[in-house]
């Protein structure tokens, strides 16, 4: 479980009684998209022929340009998390962590599960006694990759939903 049980308006666009602005909103998915493609490598090297998580990452970074629907980019991220269902380890998280990028249009929130089966996907790829040092180092490569605009939202919700992630945000 990567969400809250109680939205955070932080997270709820403008117009539908949050406080999120579309442009913000838009940052948090092209930051979610960076998150899962830095490694989508981890996806791809298992299953080279399946192109549905590249796709969601495609679609999601499409639809923080206005050029597709939120129901395209989160269709594909279905599609994505799909691939990652009869895999194990690096290759499932990286799947799921292109999933939650397509899924950000329609729920912003999802931008931290994007980060969080990233880093998950960065710690299970490494030898078990380098999976942590693994996940702090991914978690900082993506907090140096948070636009400023978004930095302290996000940087917050980590600390806020740090213990129902796996904890992965301790770095």
């Amino acid at each position: 479980m990567i969400l809250p049980k109680v939205r955070d308006p932080r997270f709820v666009t403008i117009r539908r009684g949050g406080t999120l602005t579309d442009s913000d909103h838009q940052l948090l998915a092209l930051w979610a998209a960076a998150c899962a493609e830095h490694v989508l490598h981890l996806f791809e090297s298992a299953r080279p022929d399946d192109p549905r998580p590249r796709r969601a990452i495609e679609q999601a970074r499409a639809w923080a340009r206005g050029e597709v629907r939120m129901t395209e980019a989160r269709t594909a991220g279905g599609h994505a998390m799909g691939a990652a269902r009869d895999l194990r380890g690096a290759a499932r998280h990286a799947a799921y962590a292109a999933g939650q990028a397509g899924a950000v249009a329609h729920v912003a929130a999802h931008e931290l599960g994007a980060a969080a089966y990233a880093i998950k996907a960065a710690r299970a790829a490494t030898p078990e006694r380098e999976a942590e040092a693994a996940g702090r180092l991914e978690c900082r490569w993506q907090r140096d990759q948070l636009p400023e605009e978004v930095r302290e939202l996000v940087l917050d919700d980590q600390r806020l939903r740090n213990e129902i992630c796996w904890s992965v945000f301790d770095c």
